[in-house]
């Protein structure tokens, strides 16, 4: 039979079919089928079963656990992963593709809040990776389409790209070596009572109570991480503080991590304890200053951006102002 097509997706599907040997008489389904198709997980699998892409004796069924007999025909339709079919190019995308510099081997983006960085769960299109993909044809040919490091989806500010496979490498052995320095200002609840810059360093992993967050850890606690940010005060008021935060690891969600646990929450950051604020819906956070080597060439490179409209209006109204030259050099 040949493959059949995909009315919901305009894709080719790939269909197996087999009879139960008599070793597999009583097995469950989803087994059976997973190993007509072992280059999916079982899981996926069974998503298809459960979507009717399986029969069984010509007839659909959608129960992975039901348990075959010896002799019965079995077919699976095969749709690719929700994951692989993610990594697609998206045009209309490449308005918000902000670009801030870009060479042979380098892109820097100014990436606007809410634009989720990398296809996952939940949000398989519309992110910074598919309009990577649809800038420019070399992408498809490199891992996550030339990122290197990630902002959260409401973080705003600026992320290295690379362009070629040379500069991916170099530009991930950078980071890892922590010569690419990259800093962020941070409207934070609370007015500011420590000391400027104040070294925070406290490892950062998985909450134990809360799988859905991180949070500061003991250094012998499963999952713990070393993190480190550098916290400097721009300026404060009873009511908040604006803060500019050095980062000298990467740790998922490392600054909002840190300055809940120095009770500073950043405002609209409800995830730490943050509130919304004078318009701020999101965590009040901007990737504003990068500096680094070119990952080719070497010549020093430094890139600075203004927060967007909705951070720059909290600030005032909340009655603090910022300096985007106030940064350690």
């Amino acid at each position: 039979m040949p493959p059949a097509a995909d009315a919901t997706s305009d894709l080719v599907i790939d269909r197996r079919e087999a009879r139960v040997l008599p070793g597999q008489h009583g097995q469950r389904l989803d087994k059976v089928l997973a190993a007509l198709a072992p280059e999916f997980s079982r899981s996926h699998v069974q998503h298809l079963i459960e979507g009717g892409r399986a029969c069984v004796q010509g007839q659909p069924v959608q129960a992975p656990a039901r348990r075959v007999r010896a002799g019965e025909a079995i077919a699976l339709d095969l749709v690719p992963t929700e994951e692989s079919r993610a990594f697609r190019p998206e045009p209309s995308l490449l308005a918000a593709l902000a670009i801030v510099h870009e060479d042979e081997h380098l892109l820097v983006v100014d990436k606007p809040a809410g634009l989720v960085v990398h296809p996952a769960a939940g949000h398989w299109s519309g992110t910074l990776l598919n309009a990577l993909l649809a800038h420019h044809a070399g992408a498809a040919a490199l891992p996550r389409a030339g990122i290197v490091h990630r902002l959260d989806k409401d973080t705003s500010g600026l992320m290295l790209v690379g362009k070629s496979r040379r500069a991916v490498d170099a530009l991930v052995r950078s980071i890892a070596a922590r010569e690419v320095r990259r800093e962020y200002l941070a409207l934070a609840h609370g007015h500011w009572l420590r000391e400027s810059p104040c070294e925070v360093e406290r490892a950062v992993g998985r909450d134990p109570a809360n799988r859905l967050r991180m949070a500061v850890l003991r250094d012998d606690q499963a999952g713990a991480k070393s993190a480190r940010t550098t916290v400097s005060l721009q300026d404060t008021n009873p009511q908040a503080s604006l803060v500019s935060c050095k980062l000298h690891t990467g740790r998922t969600h490392q600054i909002r991590v840190h300055m809940a646990w120095l009770g500073h929450p950043l405002v609209g950051d409800g995830l730490y304890g943050g509130r919304p604020l004078w318009g701020m819906q999101r965590q009040a956070l901007h990737a504003a200053h990068l500096r680094l080597k070119h990952p080719v060439s070497g010549a020093p490179l430094a890139f600075d951006c203004p927060p967007p409209t909705d951070f720059q209006s909290a600030t005032a109204q909340a009655g603090l102002h910022y300096n985007l030259d106030c940064r350690d050099d």
